[in-house]
Parts: C-alpha cells; sequence; structure tokens
C-alpha cells in the first residue's frame, strides 16, 4: 500500500515512524515545507512543497498511486485538503472542511456546541464590535479570549498571569477585532488534559489521555506555546482523572462526531482530538482539533500495538467497530527542545547535535537539514520520548536524551517529574473538595 503523509513536524514524524513499523510493509511518501531528516529518512519519495498548496498535493499523490494520505497539520485541513484528495479519489485519513471547522473557527464549534446540545459547553459569547464585548467581559469577571480562527494554540489569553485585570481583558480582546471574530468565554478552572480518538464517520477508538504543558517556563509559567512537552501514566487514566472523568469526556466526543454528520451531512473521517478542563461540575471542553495533537501524538503512536495500516484502513472504510485497537500499558514522557527565546524571540539556523539518546526515541519538529547538518527556524526543534513502566522511569530516560542534544536551545526540565505530578493531583483534590 502506498501511504502519504502531509506535514513536517514532529507529529508527522512520529505519524510516518508508527507506519514504518507496520507488518503490511507500506510505501511511504510524504509533502513537507522544509526537509524534515527524520521524515525524509523513512520516505520513498518527498516533496518540498507548503501544505496548503491543494493542486500540488494531490498531483504528487496521483503520480505515485497513494491509496491513503494521512493529513498531519490544521492548515491543509482547512484549506480543503482532504475533500481535493477524496475528489480525486484518495483516501484521506483526516476530515473534510466542513467538519474540520469545528478546530478552525472556534465561534462555529462553540456555537455547534450550544445549538446541538452537546456536554462540557462553557458560558460563551462570540463578538465582531467592542462596546457588548466589553460589557460580556464585565459580566463574566473571569474571562478567557479567543481569536475564532487558527493560532498555533498561541493566541489565546487567559484572566490570571496573562490578562492581570479586565481592563487588560478588554484591550486584548479589542486587538483581536481587526478582521476576525473574537470569543470571549469563562474561564474554566481546573486541569486540563487531552482525549484523542480514531474516527470513521461513526465509530470511535480511544487512545490513552495525556497532559500538555503549554507554557514555556519550568512551574507553568511565561506564555503560551504549541506545548513543551507532555506525558501519560501507564493505563489509560492520568493520575489526577477518574474513570469518570474519562468515561464523560468519551460521551462528549461520541456526541460531537454523531452532531456534526447531522449538521453537516460529512462524515468525521480521522483522528479527533479533545482538549478538556476537570472542572467541580465535571469535564468541560476548552476546544477540538480535527489532527492529531503536537506533542500529544509523540506519546501516543508509539504505544499503538495494532497496526497502523490497518487502523487508517478501518477508518476510510467505516470498519473501525470491527478492529481491536490496542494500546500498550506503559507510560511515556515527551519533553521538547526549542530555541532560545522562544516563543516570543527565537533564535534561528542554529545547529542542533544529536548525541547518545539511550533508550529514547527521537521526533526531529521544525528544523530542517542542509549539507548534513540539521538546523532550527524559530519553532519547536526537537522531541525526545521516554518509555517505560512508569512516568518517573520514563521522564529520567527522555531527559537524559535531552542532555545528549547541544544547540542554543532551552527545554522545560520538570515535565514528568513527580513533584508536578503531585502539584495537579493536589490541585484536583482540593478542586472536587477532597
Amino acid at each position: 500500500m502506498n501511504v502519504l503523509v502531509v506535514g513536517g513536524g514532529g507529529r508527522e514524524h512520529a505519524i510516518i515512524a508508527a507506519l514504518a513499523k507496520s507488518r503490511k510493509d507500506p510505501s511511504l511518501y510524504a509533502v513537507m515545507s522544509k526537509k524534515n531528516p527524520g521524515i525524509a529518512h523513512l520516505c520513498e519519495d518527498f516533496l518540498l512543497e507548503k501544505e496548503t498548496n491543494v493542486e500540488k498535493v494531490v498531483e504528487f499523490a496521483a503520480r505515485h498511486n497513494i491509496q491513503i494520505a494521512v493529513i498531519g497539520p490544521e492548515a491543509p485541513l482547512a484549506a480543503g485538503l482532504a475533500d481535493a484528495l477524496e475528489d480525486a479519489g484518495i483516501s484521506a485519513a483526516g476530515p473534510r472542511k466542513a467538519v474540520a471547522e469545528i478546530e478552525f473557527n472556534k465561534a462555529w464549534a462553540r456555537n455547534f456546541m450550544k445549538e446541538n446540545n452537546i456536554a462540557g459547553c462553557p458560558e460563551f459569547e462570540v463578538f465582531d464590535e467592542r462596546e457588548p464585548m466589553d460589557a460580556f467581559i464585565e459580566k463574566l469577571g473571569d474571562v478567557a479570549i479567543k481569536p475564532a480562527g487558527l493560532t498555533g494554540g498561541k493566541g489565546v489569553k487567559v484572566m490570571g498571569d496573562q490578562l492581570p485585570d479586565l481592563d487588560a481583558a478588554k484591550e486584548y480582546a479589542a486587538s483581536l477585532l481587526d478582521g476576525d471574530s473574537v470569543v470571549v468565554e469563562e474561564n474554566l478552572k481546573g486541569e486540563e488534559f487531552t482525549l484523542q480518538a480514531f474516527v470513521d464517520g461513526e465509530n470511535l477508538a480511544f487512545m490513552p489521555t495525556v497532559q500538555d504543558h503549554k507554557r514555556a517556563f519550568e512551574s507553568d509559567l511565561g506564555p503560551n506555546t504549541g506545548g513543551m512537552g507532555s506525558y501519560n501514566a501507564p493505563g489509560e487514566i492520568l493520575p489526577f482523572l477518574t474513570a469518570e472523568d474519562v468515561e464523560s469526556s468519551k460521551q462528549i466526543m461520541v456526541d460531537t462526531v454523531k452532531a456534526l454528520y447531522k449538521e453537516t451531512g460529512q462524515k468525521y473521517k480521522g483522528t479527533l482530538y479533545g482538549q478538556f478542563m476537570i472542572t467541580p461540575n465535571g469535564p468541560k471542553v476548552i476546544e477540538f482539533n480535527a489532527r492529531f495533537g503536537d506533542p500529544e501524538a509523540m506519546n501516543v503512536l508509539p504505544l499503538l500495538e495494532t497496526d497502523y495500516v490497518d487502523v487508517l484502513s478501518a477508518i476510510v472504510t467505516e470498519t473501525l467497530d470491527k478492529l481491536d485497537v490496542r494500546f500498550s500499558g506503559k507510560a511515556t514522557v515527551c519533553k521538547y527542545a526549542v530555541p532560545a527565546g522562544y516563543p516570543d524571540n527565537p533564535t534561528k539556523d542554529r545547529e542542533v547535535v544529536v548525541g547518545d539518546i539511550g533508550e529514547a526515541l527521537i521526533f526531529y519538529s521544525s528544523v530542517y537539514e542542509k549539507d548534513n547538518k540539521v538546523y532550527t527556524t524559530g519553532s519547536r526543534a526537537v522531541a525526545v520520548v521516554g518509555m517505560a513502566d512508569s512516568i518517573q522511569r520514563a521522564e529520567e530516560i527522555a531527559q537524559n536524551a535531552l542532555e545528549n542534544i547541544t544547540g542554543d536551545l532551552h527545554s522545560r526540565r520538570d515535565i514528568g517529574k513527580a513533584a508536578l505530578i503531585q502539584r495537579r493531583i493536589d490541585h484536583m483534590n482540593q478542586i472536587r473538595g477532597q
């Protein structure tokens, strides 16, 4: 089978690495904007092209007789790449534009949840004008401000250290009004986690829960990033979650997939990512993404025991209910090395040298290869993943690997450490009133 992976980041390196392990021995191809050495190494051929250049991607796929295309990033989904591939007779393991809107239009997504009575929707309003928006910010008192469109995970700001008072919230919200709608919603309090599922239009196969760390600096300080690292616990449930938390979140995602079909007439096929906040009133939806998370893909895909080619085939043929999708019960810890100064003022074009990373897995992200050397681009550079029977051991493997990668780089040492995880547990106990 010929399989195409669209995208050139760490998530896509994890996708292609999972495909390379397949017993079906697929021929692998990629389209990426810069030459990611990890992806290029595993491909029979690749095209260096913007992933949103739909015509060129479809042309490349047709030339190589691609049977299934996996679309990694959100931008090509928003550009209608899945539609163009399907219309050309190439199966896409990624949702068509009408249903991918659940990610790239946050105003649509919130209104969709409200109109379809999907649980977990916070109080919100969507605005195009400042005066009523200021009044709603005053009314809620503690808010999260979100641009309606795609921001790479970095456009959302919440009251607290990012927006110290109502005036700051109003000013930031007003600054986003130029050319876009703004979503103002209640600032949810609790612990965040990610739940992802393979979806064939009707059936969902869920993956282990993961917790990402968005803030740039240790102790969850600093600006938001695309994600500095993540972990999962042995089994499928994070240490601060209950089985009921996870089951309620799964039901929200099942209801969402059904409602998307009812609303649009299109079946959602691919990976659905739910970012949830566990609150005193149960799980609330922070957002949905129409693809794997990055870094969360790097936690779950190495744990996938079912052949990934079989999973993709089941997604596109709508037979996921006939496949036993299994993950190993191990823990993983993923840590990103990012350019110094990231995200606000990152260094660029600095060499990254990978030494002995021991047992860790490595996934190249926003880097490029030139003359057999790897260089940074200004975004997240390289991720390492430790996999073991305990979070503690997985963290040690990942941290050891990071210490053997040199360059003008920064990382968070605290991800996966017992002290930070205990803080999460204590926080949730406090929220639950225990």
